[in-house]
């Protein structure tokens, strides 16, 4: 019999260390939510060598008092918890009392810190888990820990990590979503010595964003606010133009920790199922608020996941709520004839000229609060005086702006929204333009129908704009609506087969099929039982006859034995947007000037008129300003 031996406190750390410490980019979550739960509103990341040789975290948070430091690093030890009752309202980020230990055991760590109450600092340096100095010493403010030549003692861990530039990319990507998450703390990260991105810590998220990820992206997103019992949701929604082909740009936080969510994921996509084409995900940014209750963050030691109480409520809720969001937004794409070089130079300049600012240290505070009061980096009174010069110089443009993203900022100005006054007038937004969306029964008086083009699409005049319509996209739309009102409604029609369709159910699909049998009678099927494990359909939705025997009945059965669905299960609506697509009028098919009236009068009527069924857009747009600019009109 195999002999039970009791492990040394060393091995036991080294194993504690595998689960918190994976890569460099670990180690950095760990620290730098230490130092947000320490009360830091800068912090300033530096790595080199993709965080192997080393890590540097500074922030100007509370520190530690000297009689704690070495409690700091013993197994189990926090400041978040005392007990096991504090794990149903933790509002820390890091709360196990495992990060520094696990990550002393497989590095040389050395620790810079002071409070506020105290004349001096201490330095304390531990390697493999074992104290090797301490001092007291001259320091700032706050908490700097250092650590270097991570997993030099587990050579089989560290022969595991990839390359120092991906590594690195890694701690990258952690960085930004950090940043995201904490609009109002000033983030500074160093790469090589090279300074990657700096947050003012003005609260703006957008500003973070357009840092991030450029003009282009912060200008096709809308705000997103939301409150329901007791849950509150902030944040960005990105517009169609900016979908992606993977759920990576699906941003997710809960009371402050960025988390990944199968569930939010799911509710989200739902909201925006009109205006996504197969196999693309939107861009957004959400912030949730929910009584840490009702929440379960301690699943696993990364702690980035979750588990939320009445997840199908909750679902319902998150997918409602975008859908809403996006149905009060003009989703227009805007035609642009060429690219604005002038802009992309500014842009560049700009990119360039982030990359060398130099972003004050954590311990900065009065450099810090001097940015925050000058508003993102401009004084409100120069802001004025930019916009009273554009306003006066170029005043059709300005009123355009002033409907725009950089004037809804609470009255901050133009650099408010963490962009240059010229800079943003240059594009067109793709919404907002006017105080009336363009698709509406109001704005209809105002259409002028030009003609046909290519036999395909339809033009239409409307103040300053051409309105560029798909028939074929706009008729699919109209068909695919009708279709999902009749399912809703419960106004459908079953076709009688003869004979009948005799179908084999396992013990998970049976219980599936009884426990829904009310859902597929609204549907329009006829099921009884024929024996057994054996079931009779005498009859199919009329809509949807002829499919494929059994197959769409099996696709609904599997949907439902997934997971609770809400409303129309999603294979029968690809099979409708199917039917609508095939039924519709084709692009090369003349239509008279009648039935395309008739057509947009249904088009109108839509809670979403921007999209066919498939994601694809009904129509875009075309300003007169972008026309001039090709005819050299106007020069800019």
């Amino acid at each position: 019999m195999a002999k039970i031996n009791i492990l040394d406190n060393q091995t036991i750390d080294k194993i504690a260390a595998g689960e918190v410490v994976e890569r460099p980019a670990s180690v950095v979550k760990e620290l730098v939510e230490n130092a947000i739960d320490a009360g830091a509103d800068a912090v300033t990341v530096e790595i080199k060598d993709g965080g192997t040789s080393l890590i540097r975290v500074t922030d100007n948070g509370g520190g530690i008092e000297k009689s704690q430091v070495e409690n700091a690093f013993l197994r189990h030890a926090t400041s978040k918890i005392s007990s096991a009752d504090d794990l149903t309202k933790l509002v820390s980020l890091g709360f196990r009392g495992e990060a520094l230990a696990s990550i002393a055991a497989v590095a040389q760590v050395e620790l810079i810190t002071k409070t506020p109450e105290e004349l001096t600092g201490i330095r304390y340096l531990i390697e493999g888990g074992a104290p090797k100095e301490r001092e007291e010493i001259g320091a700032p403010d706050g908490t700097t820990l250092l650590v270097r030549n991570l997993f030099y003692n587990t050579p089989p861990r560290k022969k595991f990590l990839k390359q120092p530039r991906t590594e690195g990319s890694y701690v990258a990507d952690l960085m930004e979503h950090l940043a995201m998450s904490n609009p109002r703390v000033s983030f500074k990260f160093l790469l090589n010595g090279q300074n990657r991105f700096y947050t003012t810590g003005s609260g703006d998220l957008r500003e973070i964003v357009y840092r991030i990820y450029g003009k282009e992206i912060a200008g096709a997103l809308n705000d997103f606010h939301f409150e329901q019992d007791g849950m509150t949701v902030t944040g960005l929604l990105g517009k169609p133009v900016i979908n992606r082909a993977n759920r990576s740009y699906e941003i997710f936080y809960i009371n402050g920790r960025y988390i990944r969510s199968t569930l939010i994921s799911k509710a989200v996509e739902e909201g925006y199922r009109e205006y996504l084409m197969q196999h693309k995900f939107p861009f957004c940014i959400l912030h949730f608020q929910i009584d840490t209750e009702k929440i379960d963050v301690n699943v696993h030691p990364s702690k980035m996941e979750v588990r939320i109480a009445d997840a199908p409520d909750f679902y319902e809720t998150v997918k409602e709520a975008v859908e809403e969001a996006l149905r009060e937004k003009e989703m227009i794409p805007e035609v642009i004839l060429s690219p604005p070089e002038k802009e992309k130079k500014k842009e560049a300049d700009e990119g360039a000229r982030r990359v060398k600012e130099t972003a004050p240290e954590p311990f900065e505070k009065r450099r810090i609060a001097s940015a925050h009061e000058k508003d993102g980096g401009v004084m409100p009174e120069r802001a004025a005086s930019i916009r009273a010069i554009y306003e006066k110089s170029r005043p059709a443009e300005a009123n355009v702006l002033r409907q725009t993203t950089a004037y809804q900022t609470g009255g901050r100005g133009i650099a408010a929204a963490g962009k240059d006054a010229e800079v943003s007038a240059g594009k067109p937004e793709q919404m907002t333009m006017f105080d009336d969306k363009m698709l509406s029964v109001k704005a209809k008086e105002q259409y002028e129908l030009i003609g046909q083009l290519f036999e395909t699409y339809w033009l239409i005049s409307y103040q300053n704009k051409l309105l560029i319509v798909d028939q074929h996209a706009a008729h699919e739309k109209v068909r695919y609506e009708r279709l999902m009102r009749h399912f809703r409604e419960k106004e459908v029609v079953s076709q009688q087969l003869n004979p009948p369709m005799i179908v084999t159910l396992n013990n998970q699909e049976k219980e599936c099929m009884e426990s829904h049998a009310a859902d597929f009678e609204a549907l329009g099927f006829v099921i009884e039982e024929f024996g057994g494990s054996d079931y009779a359909i005498r009859g199919v939705p009329l809509d949807l006859y002829g499919y494929a025997e059994g197959t769409f009945f099996y696709e609904i059965l599997d949907e439902l034995a997934a997971e609770a669905v809400t409303g129309t299960p999603e294979s029968i609506r690809m099979r409708i947007a199917t039917m609508a697509c095939k039924a519709a009028v084709k692009g090369n098919m003349r239509m008279s000037r009648t039935e395309v009236a008739a057509l947009i009068d249904e088009l109108l009527t839509l809670d979403n008129p921007y999209n066919c069924p498939h994601g694809r857009p009904t129509i875009i747009s075309m300003s007169r300003q972008e026309l001039e600019k090709k005819f050299k009109r106007i020069v800019n």
